[in-house]
């Protein structure tokens, strides 16, 4: 039989009224939120998650639906995120490729019909600080043309063997490139995602569930019985206990970036405007290369002898044993998940400068090169692409973010600073004294500390940036620019967000949140 790999690809977005959206230059410009007090209430109630379906957004998402359906795009479902106007679609599950364009086509009709009904489907990983960002959650499995899952555990034992062997080595196969799937889903707006309200770390980690979890761990407990060509093998490794009904027993994990969920596997990290093809090709890559290598193993120790069965089970085993430090079942997003990560020698790279270092090892270009899919040539030629694309996009953030700061955010403070002064002013003209203007005095001076904090980091990050730009490789380019301009916003944003608590709501020159979230 042949092997290919399903995709059900879960589509998340954000839906906001048009015309707010193109009140806010940072989300015209860049995709996402520079700016912005969270609002009174966010997501805390849970209420919004599996909801009822406002409207308006509902509306949109029949037409939406109606021409996808059209292009042959299978949609299923439709449902309330968990932030609020956050949506997500998701598709019955398709052959990987026709999945991958079939996302593609949907997200380009999701843009255009939203226009129809005065509404902005957001993409971006992050568009909103606070709650939570949108991902696309690859559900990804392998099936033999004539329909069998091979992640789906049968009634009978030796269906089971054949599970736990393309299980495990998947799991192996993690852990052997765990570095290049972290890359396949590296990008500036995934970075401000990965690790923060819902989203999966950037440290990746295989979650499998108690229940397997707990099978793994007893064929490796078993490691010193005897395995004898005339044995019950099934028997005597407990593999005949596997549950056939596996979905109802698998746990759920929202922290882990590759997840078992009872007869396929999750891949979380993908971004919610990525591309899935370059994660899919990576991980069909690494399983497949990891299965050639379990066949070349099993058929050495047939030739020694050993019952196939034998062969099969002690692969599978070491596979176990050598890959046990990718299987994690807690929260990844503690910090203690992060100390024990590193002890087990784990990889924790947050930004995508260092991640995409994975493209241009000598182990990438081999394993590339040896399923005919990319020369070391193209893979120094993707990583360049990657890198420059990165630095563009942290510079017009940085860009916008000044430009807003200077032109729209100091200027409105001042002015209200002046009505304050005025205020003060007056109060003294009438005989009171300094006492009942010392509340107003007080909101001065913090307006005059902020201002000073927005100005001084916005002119540094422009001479930095003028610095950096002198650079002429495109790498040392990325990485400065991650580390020293994007490191600015978060003082800037601070100093905004706290002027937008002062300043009048009539003055402030932006939407503000709660009409961006709340308004339907």
């Amino acid at each position: 039989a042949r092997v290919h790999t399903t995709l059900g690809i879960e589509q998340e977005y954000f839906l906001v009224d048009k015309a707010l959206y193109d009140a806010r230059p940072d989300l015209v410009m860049t995709g996402r939120t520079l700016f912005g007090h969270a609002p009174a209430k966010g997501q805390q109630l849970d209420d919004h998650y599996f909801g009822s379906i406002p409207a308006r957004a509902h509306g949109f998402m029949l037409d939406f639906e109606e021409e996808a359906t059209a292009l042959g795009i299978p949609l299923r479902t439709r449902h309330n995120e968990v932030a609020p106007n956050q949506f997500e679609c998701a598709p019955t599950f398709e052959d990987a490729n026709l999945a991958v364009d079939h996302n593609q086509l949907l997200m380009d009709i999701m843009g255009r019909v939203a226009e129809r009904h005065h509404l902005k489907v957001l993409l971006h990983e992050k568009p909103f600080a606070g709650v939570n960002g949108s991902g696309k959650h690859n559900n990804w499995a392998m099936s033999t043309d004539t329909g069998v899952n091979l992640f789906s555990p049968g009634r009978r034992p030796k269906e089971n063997l054949q599970f736990l062997t393309f299980f495990i080595t998947t799991v192996k196969a993690v852990h052997r490139y765990g570095d290049l799937l972290r890359a396949s889903i590296a990008s500036a707006s995934n970075d401000h995602r990965l690790g923060a309200n819902e989203a999966p770390p950037a440290i990746m980690s295989v979650f499998l569930g108690s229940t397997l979890d707990s099978v793994l761990d007893e064929l490796e407990r078993t490691a010193k019985v005897p395995l004898d060509k005339g044995d019950n093998i099934y028997l005597k490794l407990g593999i005949d206990k596997i549950p056939a009904i596996l979905l109802d027993n698998t746990d759920r994990n929202r922290t882990s970036p590759f997840a078992f969920t009872g007869n396929k596997f999750e891949f979380r990290a993908v971004g919610s405007s990525a591309n899935c093809s370059s994660a899919m090709t990576t991980l069909n890559a690494i399983v497949a290369d990891q299965l050639l290598a379990f066949k070349t193993e099993v058929d050495a120790l047939i030739e020694q002898g050993k019952k196939k069965e034998v062969a099969i089970v002690e692969v599978l085993r070491q596979y176990v044993i050598s890959s046990k430090d990718i299987r994690f079942e807690g929260n990844g997003y503690s910090e203690e998940w992060k100390a024990e990560a590193a002890r087990r020698g784990l990889a924790n790279v947050p930004t995508t400068p260092q991640a995409l270092d994975a493209l241009v090892t000598p182990e990438a270009a081999a394993l590339f090169a040896r399923h005919g899919i990319l020369s070391e040539v193209e893979l120094h030629a993707r990583h360049e692409i990657l890198l420059e694309e990165y630095q563009k996009k942290i510079q017009i953030e940085a860009r916008v973010m000044g430009d807003l700061a200077i032109n729209h955010i100091i200027p409105t403070a001042i002015a209200y600073q002046t009505k304050l002064i005025d205020n003060v002013r007056g109060l003294r003209e009438l005989g009171l004294d300094t006492e009942h203007a010392q509340v107003t005095i007080e909101m001065i001076k913090a307006i005059s500390g902020y201002v000073s904090t927005i100005k001084t980091t916005v002119d540094e990050m422009v001479d930095a940036r003028k610095n950096i730009n002198k650079l002429t490789d495109v790498r040392a380019q990325a990485i400065a620019y991650c580390d020293d301009i994007k490191t600015k916003f978060a003082p800037i944003r601070r100093a905004v967000d706290k002027l937008e608590q002062m300043v009048a709501d009539e003055d402030w020159p932006l939407v503000k949140y709660r009409e961006l979230l709340f308004r339907n």
